[in-house]
């Protein structure tokens, strides 16, 4: 790859949209791997990964494209909705270009009008992207991208299926157009720049939300507090902390059922990532209303000052 190309394109940009939209589902269609965790609960993603798309060897155009993947646009209801709502907002303006993810719909409700709203604010070139469109019949697209059409000037509007992974070449190619010519920002095997031990810990919280589904609200976080490579085998031992000594008796289950079905799950995800055997042992530990503590949202890596 010859970085000093002058027809090389490489900047950032930002994924947003409300929660449950899809977000980080598209982020991994596009990336091609797992690095974001999807649940279909809203608010998932709380920190700001950074994933980085470099285009193949003859693929057009040349190019990388950083991801920035935001929690979602929503009314803040303590510490850490206010870190995420602020993380969310200061990252459009950082960007080349936004992308801003809705579902397939002639119905503009009011989170979709609050995000129009923050939007029209800044000069950032906007790329509408309907998501979900396997969902809908092909012929009502166009009156969904009419709706949407009449709100704002859109720098493009693109329909993908992130589930399938329909169109999403074609969201490629249309990000690489609104990015400023340069040499890549990372070496060209590089897919985030998050710490493993933070992918971990969000793969196993993402486990422990898919397999509560509704029991436990998200007052759910994971601290890993060892991890050893040892030959061909990780020892990672982990804590899902909670907020309630009832919400402790619910994650461990009956017989620690619940707990070893997290750690099941967790397990095989983590190996791909790590592409090695993993010994995971999980705690369950109660620490009540972290949510509202500064102290504690910087043990579990939510830095507020970041927000700020």
């Amino acid at each position: 790859m010859n970085e000093m190309n002058d027809q090389y394109r490489s900047g950032f940009a930002a994924l947003i949209g409300r929660p449950n939209v899809g977000k980080s589902t598209l982020m991994n269609a596009l990336i091609g791997q797992k690095i974001a965790i999807t649940s279909d609960k809203p608010q998932t993603t709380r920190n700001r990964i950074q994933t980085v798309y470099t285009s193949a060897e003859g693929e057009t155009p040349k190019g990388q494209i950083v991801f920035v993947d935001t929690p979602g646009i929503h009314k803040a209801k303590n510490r850490l909705g206010d870190y995420m709502v602020n993380i969310a907002r200061k990252s459009l303006k950082e960007v080349d270009v936004i992308l801003w993810l809705v579902e397939p719909s002639n119905f503009i409700g009011a989170g979709e009008r609050h995000i129009i709203e923050e939007l029209s604010r800044i000069s950032t070139p906007v790329i509408l992207v309907i998501n979900k469109i396997d969902t809908v019949k092909k012929e009502e697209l166009l009156g969904f991208i009419d709706t949407y059409r009449k709100q704002m000037d859109f720098a493009e509007i693109v329909p993908v299926s992130a589930l399938k992974n329909e169109n999403t070449k074609e969201l490629i190619k249309c990000i690489m157009l609104y990015l400023p010519y340069g040499p890549a920002f990372y070496d060209e095997d590089t897919v985030t720049d998050q710490p493993q031990r933070q992918i971990v810990a969000e793969l196993i919280r993402e486990k422990a939300l898919r397999c509560l589904e509704e029991e436990i609200p998200h007052g759910v976080a994971v601290t890993i507090e060892k991890m050893k490579w040892r030959k061909r085998i990780v020892d990672i031992e982990a804590t899902i902390v909670c907020e309630k000594q009832s919400h402790k008796g619910i994650i461990i289950g009956k017989q620690g059922g619940m707990l070893k079905k997290i750690g099941t799950n967790a397990r095989r995800d983590i190996e791909e990532l790590l592409e090695s055997q993993v010994n995971l042992q999980l705690w369950v530990k109660v620490k009540k209303d972290w949510r509202d503590s500064d102290f504690l949202l910087k043990n579990f890596g939510y830095n507020p000052k970041e927000s700020e």
